[in-house]
């Protein structure tokens, strides 16, 4: 732990803990890809459809784990900086057991109310039973989703680096391997697809407490399982908390707005749901690879800040978001190149493969952008300023995004569509720069 926080030489810190995150979105995005692809051989645009409306409500169940586990991350960061291990692992510990409580009580609401969330999520007669086949399995899943989702950012905080990218991996790949046989093999289409992708949290969230058993019989004074170690300590709750939900609000309203874009688009018919899934899971690469390394860093950023070496985590900042606006840009030059050969292999149909590939090149234009948009979220949330984050958040998601969305929609159509999220994501990285500076001042 040591070795990572203290490193000198500020881009080998940056690769040390942004390169495993970078890997472990990229695993998350292959297995989002891989239900996609495995759904896709049914040859069924309505199933296809039925992927791409769950994968709102697939966001807004791990971003309750984000709140635990974003929350508790930063928290635990800054008191490591700090010098206070006792005070971080009692953080750890109530993270740990909030997260599975929580984990339970969502799986009652989601199958007591499962027909009315897919016809929120935008489900018509076409894909309705799709639709709720991979709720149903997601939601049994969910106690499993949130304690996974969660420790990896609770482990990275406590250093435990390679063990958060294992786990992350381990049930990326179980799932994979679920989808073919659960779909290919066995036919069960997307409830094969939601199956597999809860057990492939189970595997992950057993995994990482099997870590956690390891650790505190090593005498880590970060983790504990010990119930006589949870607290209900008011003030570390609300620091959690607070610092949470702007995190976990990045995901659900992310969520409200594809559910707001989901709907929009539906109007033009399945296909062009099916199309637009297809080209945003390829826009999902740099998105998760760029999320990944932010996030991947905040813990350094937050231990700097803790241990009042401002200097260091200016820098820091400034290589990631370097290293982020050049990873987007070569992927923009690929998706402009390569998006019709690239859509080509989920689709088979030509006018869809046509669309797809149109809809990816419009939707890559935002990929630099995103090294700035989430650094600076990623920054905030560090530093618990949570004010900060939260408007970033708000102003992506709603206050410039669903207007952003409509507006466009009444005047080119689906086009319009589109081509809101590089329009709202351009507005927000100048806002983002402007609040950066304003901070640092």
């Amino acid at each position: 732990m040591t070795s990572i926080f203290e490193e000198k030489n500020i881009s080998k810190a940056i690769m040390k803990v942004g390169l495993p995150a970078m890997l472990g979105q990229l695993t998350t995005l292959i297995y989002n890809i891989a239900d996609t692809f495995f759904v896709s051989l049914t040859k069924e645009p309505a199933a296809i459809a039925a992927v791409t409306l769950c994968a709102p409500i697939l966001l807004i169940i791990m971003s309750i784990a984000c709140i635990l586990g974003m929350g508790g991350s930063s928290v635990i960061a800054r008191l490591l900086g700090e010098g206070k291990k006792e005070e971080s692992g009692t953080a750890m510990n109530f993270c740990t057991y909030a997260m599975a409580f929580a984990g339970i009580i969502t799986l009652a609401a989601g199958l007591a109310f499962l027909q009315p969330l897919a016809k929120i999520s935008g489900a018509d007669t076409d894909n309705i039973i799709y639709t709720c086949d991979y709720l149903k399995w997601i939601f049994i899943g969910t106690p499993f989703i949130m304690l996974a989702n969660g420790f990896v950012h609770l482990f990275r905080s406590a250093g435990l680096i390679k063990e958060g990218t294992i786990g992350l991996i381990l049930g990326n790949v179980i799932n994979m391997v679920l989808d073919y046989i659960f779909i290919a093999v066995l036919g069960w289409k997307t409830a094969g697809a939601a199956l597999a992708t809860s057990l492939g949290f189970v595997c992950a969230a057993v995994y990482y407490i099997i870590c956690m058993i390891r650790e505190e019989h090593k005498g880590n004074q970060l983790i504990s399982l010990a119930i006589k170690r949870f607290s209900l300590n008011a003030a570390m709750i609300r620091s959690i908390v607070s610092i949470g939900i702007p995190g976990a609000l990045i995901t659900v309203l992310m969520s409200v707005s594809n559910i707001v874009l989901n709907n929009y688009i539906s109007i033009y018919g399945s296909d062009a749901v099916a199309s637009y899934g297809i080209a945003y899971k390829l826009d999902m690469i740099p998105i998760l690879l760029s999320v990944g390394l932010s996030q991947g860093v905040a813990p350094l950023v937050g231990y700097c800040y803790g241990g009042n070496e401002k200097k260091k985590m200016s820098d820091i900042v400034k290589y990631t978001v370097l290293y982020g606006i050049l990873m987007g840009a070569v992927f923009t030059a690929v998706f402009i190149i390569f998006g019709k050969p690239l859509a080509a292999i989920f689709l088979q149909d030509n006018i869809l493969i046509e669309q797809a590939g149109y809809f990816v090149r419009i939707l890559c234009l935002s990929a630099p952008m995103l090294g700035i948009i989430n650094m600076m979220t990623s920054y905030f949330q560090a530093l618990g300023k949570a004010v900060n984050s939260l408007i970033i958040t708000l102003l992506r998601n709603v206050v410039l995004f669903i207007p952003g969305v409509i507006i466009l929609n009444y005047f080119w159509q689906l086009n319009g569509v589109i081509a809101s999220q590089p329009v709202v994501e351009a507005i927000l990285t100048v806002i983002c720069i402007f609040m950066y500076t304003k901070d640092t001042k």
